[in-house]
């Protein structure tokens, strides 16, 4: 219960006046249910003439307002049934005991009606900052955690939660009312048989937890092995082409078909036993009834308690009605289990800590950036893992309006310099600075705002063509996509697919070859209009007629801002203000194109591998 209580604190506290009324309605719930039982059988004592009593009407204060109550509301009876006749008092009541019923029932019905928004709401809350922390958190947290694990925990787990947690919590607030209620009635009946129930009850509770111990654990290992099996069913759709080309089907479907199979006998072991739930929670109310039935006879016969036959009898239906809120809450003990499983994957996202923060006294970025701003790297090193560096003693100035680029050998830190710029990470020595201020200094969001990046990989969204120039840029006119799109020599093809602007990219930009799509992403940095850009490798992938279209796209882009270009390919950046060469995370080489060629140093070797002139 204490996982619960944490749980409810955390999500809970928005619907507060939602569990308000719903405990108010069971309340009244409850006091129908006991009211109907004690209405209807003290009448059919007198109308079958169990009880022979003559009652004559007692004034409020000659007695216990208890036994007051009873005898007038006796007497009352005995009256209209001397007006009206057995049958008519018969049919009156059964009429007064359908409109308790439906009073009752509706009263329960408004329970569960507050009860639904605070479980949807519940849910949606916690998917809601789920996402946002998935949006929030740096791409360092991604490096260690498998896709398909994360849309796992984020769609499965989440969707335990509503079918275990969010879904109990009608039980949770209904239940222990009516098992409240049902307790204080008994009492009244008889102290000494409901005693003997709060033996007999705990004892049962016992059994059924012990059942139900490990329930979370395999819930848990179960969640975990899911979020392997969609993190399987990610890769090789997305690696189809290897598979096929490797002829390794056979080999992926064996690696599946371990993982389902294991997933299969772990759902074996967590439905069963839940199965056992409800047979076990039966055979034990019976358990429970058949004793109380045996003890509370015993005491009547006996003589030892002032209950008599027919109160007995409803004391029985009271203890009756007790069970079956008691199985269901045990039912809810079992699955919270499996819900507090879910949450505890949740939570590994929902707690991860985000490095990359906001200052407490935040520096404003200088909004007259017209021709760049200018970019310093100061001593910079950095470490993916705390122990290998990457980048080591970066020493690196770019004036506002200068064209840089970055070039070296797979691994050298190319990529990894430019992503300290917009604090995709954060560096281990040194400064990165922007307009003469450390990057830490700024807002994320206004460090951000100033830079355009376009990636070796394009990235589109299944949305239209509009909309993924447009992404970013809220406010975007259709005439300020369409110039975009001219800058980035993108508009003659899109005006040739069948709904032009309005056209969808499909999954990931299928729909489009990866120069047409190089060029979106050019249009979309274009409409920005940053006044640092950054280009990480944005041709290396492109055939020559596609490399062209988009260099001329990125030449037009790049006037008039600061520019740092990681290249692979050194004849696009044969014209660059300065060319830096990285070789094992140092800069070993700086100058102009020609310059370099005259050093004769690493630079001159790569152009000569590529043979340019």
């Amino acid at each position: 219960m204490k996982d619960l209580f944490m749980f409810m604190r955390r999500f809970a506290s928005p619907y507060k006046w939602n569990i308000v009324w719903s405990v108010l309605f069971n309340f009244l719930t409850m006091f129908l249910t006991v009211f109907s039982f004690a209405f209807i059988m003290p009448i059919l004592r007198i109308l079958f003439n169990l009880d022979t009593t003559s009652y004559v009407w007692q004034d409020w204060t000659e007695g216990q307002f208890q036994d007051v109550l009873i005898n007038n509301f006796y007497w009352y009876v005995t009256q209209m049934i001397g007006r009206m006749g057995a049958i008519a008092t018969l049919a009156l009541m059964a009429c007064a005991l359908i409109v308790a019923t439906l009073m009752k029932v509706m009263a329960a019905y408004m329970s569960d009606y507050c009860v639904i928004p605070l479980r949807n709401g519940i849910v949606t809350d916690i998917r809601n900052q789920m996402y946002s922390k998935i949006v929030s958190l740096p791409i360092g947290f991604y490096s260690h955690e498998r896709k398909g694990d994360i849309m796992s925990r984020l769609l499965g787990d989440v969707g335990e939660i509503e079918a275990s947690v969010a879904a109990s919590l009608a039980g949770l607030v209904k239940n222990p009312i009516q098992i409240i209620g049902y307790l204080f009635v008994m009492v009244v009946l008889s102290w000494k048989l409901t005693v003997f129930v709060f033996v007999i009850l705990p004892i049962a509770g016992w059994i059924m937890g012990s059942v139900g111990k490990k329930l979370k654990a395999a819930s848990l290992e179960a969640q975990n092995m899911l979020g392997t099996i969609l993190s399987t069913a990610e890769e090789t759709i997305g690696g189809l082409k290897v598979i096929k080309a490797f002829n390794a089907e056979g080999h992926m479907k064996k690696v599946f078909d371990s993982e389902t199979d294991t997933y299969k006998k772990l759902s074996n072991g967590i439905q069963r036993r839940w199965s056992l739930a409800h047979p076990m929670s039966e055979f034990l109310g019976t358990i429970a009834v058949s004793v109380v039935l045996w003890f509370g006879g015993a005491i009547i016969i006996s003589g030892e308690t002032a209950i008599d036959a027919p109160g007995f009898i409803y004391y029985m239906v009271i203890f009756y009605s007790l069970i079956n809120p008691a199985k269901e809450l045990t039912k809810v003990g079992y699955t919270l289990r499996k819900g507090m499983a879910a949450l505890q994957r949740i939570d590994k996202i929902l707690d991860a800590e985000n490095p990359i923060k906001d200052p407490e006294s935040p520096e404003e970025m200088p909004s007259n950036l017209k021709r760049g701003g200018s970019v310093a790297f100061k001593n910079v090193s950095f470490s993916y893992d705390g122990e290998r560096y990457v980048l080591k003693d970066i020493d690196l100035k770019i004036k506002a309006g200068m064209t840089v680029a970055l070039v070296g050998q797979s691994g050298s830190g190319k990529s990894t310099l430019v992503d300290l710029i917009p604090r995709f990470w954060d560096v281990a020595h040194g400064t990165v600075e922007v307009e003469s201020h450390p990057v830490q200094s700024y807002r994320v969001n206004d460090l951000r705002s100033v830079m355009g990046i376009v990636n070796q990989e394009p990235i589109l969204f299944n949305d239209t063509i509009y909309n993924n120039i447009a992404f970013g840029t809220p406010g975007a006119t259709m005439e300020e996509v369409v110039e975009a799109a001219k800058i980035a020599n993108a508009y003659e093809f899109i005006m040739a697919t069948e709904k032009g602007f309005e056209t969808m990219a499909g999954d990931r930009g299928s729909r489009f070859s990866g120069g047409q799509k190089q060029r979106i992403s050019i249009a979309r940095a274009v409409l920005k209009n940053p006044p640092i850009l950054i280009l990480d490798e944005a041709t290396s992938a492109l055939d020559t007629e596609s490399e062209r279209l988009v260099q001329e796209a990125l030449e037009r882009l790049m006037k008039n801002r600061t520019t740092i270009v990681v290249a692979h390919r050194l004849s696009t950046i044969a014209n660059a203000d300065l060319i830096c060469v990285l070789q094992d995370g140092r800069i070993v080489e700086k100058g102009t194109h020609k310059e370099l060629i005259n050093n004769a140093g690493v630079y001159k070797h790569l152009v000569d591998m590529q043979n340019i002139g």
